[in-house]
């Protein structure tokens, strides 16, 4: 004869024995609608969908715990009723029933008290993590019948193990939302030293700036972040210090001088400029471009038309006109180059052997050197892949001199723009350099 398997628990009132039906209701329901899916599959091989690793599933629930709404003390009840069954998998398709003393299961617990216990196992109950199955007076036991079957009465795991998949859905994305969490603080941890750095060392050395005020608003966005904050408190507090550190990094750049900004101090290492530029602008209202320069570039210049539009064109148009210079760089050996900035190579994941891998090195070590990306693009856009790259790597041959490398960079392409820059006298002067 089949067990009964009972809907309601014994002395059934209030609301943990409401939570005991609606559990017992649902995982009824779902075991049905299991067994109509393919009744017949049994294929012997061990991949019975329904059954669980009791012991990783713990782990999940551990991490997607607040999903669950359980607690850890919940969870240690949960690890101690798992404990009394001998099995390393549950079926969640069979019941799975431990009838532990309330003794016993205290003990098992850590010495947790009688009430305590009673709270924990119906927040288990309630979160569809397991059953109730008493007897008719309440009490957990077995009976064995002579034919060698028994029916036990106490605490049903099988819910447990047929929640496995809602189970390690919830783990992941507790996972990823830690993960989100950690990268947002260390970015906001980041920046704030990068911020505290700049402002105390422009405030220490009276440079020109409104550094009074971005102290004051460093002092608010300082303020640190509760230690349980959420991803939107974390990510407002993230986007917030991006600009902070925007505005604070451009003040930095605009007090640095010509002389900090090119860190040239050895009259060897000057870069030739062209003193007769055909391209001039005057500041004063309206900037202004000759018309001999926008024929001089290819570019349809008449009175009146836009200045950025010109300028535009006539940046669209250079890469066709190159100079001499230009071709002597594009046709450099790589060992030209290397026998004079050799740190670069350090930085290499192997030997470089040709111009790609230089290229791709130097794009790594932009971002050791502090470089932002937008630096590097205008860079790579205004002199080219190669000559930016050689550029890079020249950099970091002098970086213990160079305060920023960022503001030196933009200034050589400022200057490259304008045909006032060489490439060729950097390599000299790194060649002297070491003799």
């Amino acid at each position: 004869m089949p067990n009964y398997e009972p809907l309601t628990p014994f002395a059934a009132s209030g609301p943990a024995a409401l939570a005991q039906i609606n559990a017992a209701a649902a995982h009824r329901a779902g075991r049905s609608s299991r067994s109509q899916i393919d009744p017949s599959d049994d294929r012997g091989d061990g991949n019975n969908p329904s059954r669980a690793d009791k012991f990783a599933l713990l782990r999940a629930l551990t991490e997607a715990r607040s999903a669950f709404g359980l607690s850890d003390r919940t969870l240690t009840v949960l690890s101690a009723l798992l404990s009394f069954y001998p099995e390393r998998t549950i079926d969640g398709d069979a019941p799975t029933i431990v009838f532990p003393s309330n003794k016993e299961l205290s003990l098992r617990c850590g010495g947790m008290a009688p009430a305590t216990l009673r709270r924990h196992i119906a927040g288990l109950i309630g979160a569809g993590m397991i059953l109730r199955k008493d007897s008719p007076n309440g009490k957990r036991y077995r009976r064995r019948d002579k034919a060698g079957g028994s029916d036990a009465f106490g605490f049903d795991l099988s819910p447990f193990a047929s929640r496995a998949g809602a189970i390690y859905e919830a783990a992941e994305a507790a996972q990823a939302h830690d993960l989100a969490i950690r990268a947002a603080r260390e970015a906001v941890s980041l920046m704030l030293r990068d911020c505290s750095n700049l402002i105390s060392l422009a405030l220490s050395e009276g440079r020109a700036g409104p550094w009074d005020r971005l102290a004051d608003a460093f002092s608010t966005l300082s303020q640190p972040l509760p230690r349980r904050a959420g991803i939107d408190e974390v990510e407002t507090r993230r986007q917030a210090l991006s600009r902070f550190t925007a505005e604070v990094e451009q003040a930095w750049l605009n007090s640095l001088t010509e002389k900090e900004m090119s860190a040239n101090e050895h009259d060897n290492e000057r870069h030739y400029q062209n003193s007769k530029s055909d391209s001039h602008f005057e500041k004063s209202g309206r900037e202004k471009i000759s018309a001999q320069t926008a024929v001089q570039v290819g570019s349809t210049y008449s009175p009146g038309m836009d200045p950025e539009r010109v300028r535009a064109d006539a940046h669209s148009n250079r890469p066709n006109l190159e100079s001499p210079e230009q071709r002597q760089v594009q046709s450099l050996p790589l060992s030209f180059v290397l026998t004079r900035c050799r740190a670069i190579s350090d930085y290499a994941a192997s030997p470089m052997a040709d111009w790609t891998e230089f290229i791709r090195t130097a794009a790594l070590v932009r971002g050791f050197l502090g470089i932002s990306p937008d630096a590097w693009r205008q860079a790579r856009s205004i002199m080219g892949e190669k000559q930016a790259a050689i550029v890079l790597a020249a950099i970091l041959e002098r970086a213990d001199e160079i305060r920023s490398a960022g503001g030196y960079l933009r200034e050589l392409t400022r200057k490259a723009e304008q045909g006032q820059f060489s490439v060729m006298p950097m390599l000299e002067a790194l060649k002297n350099r070491r003799c």
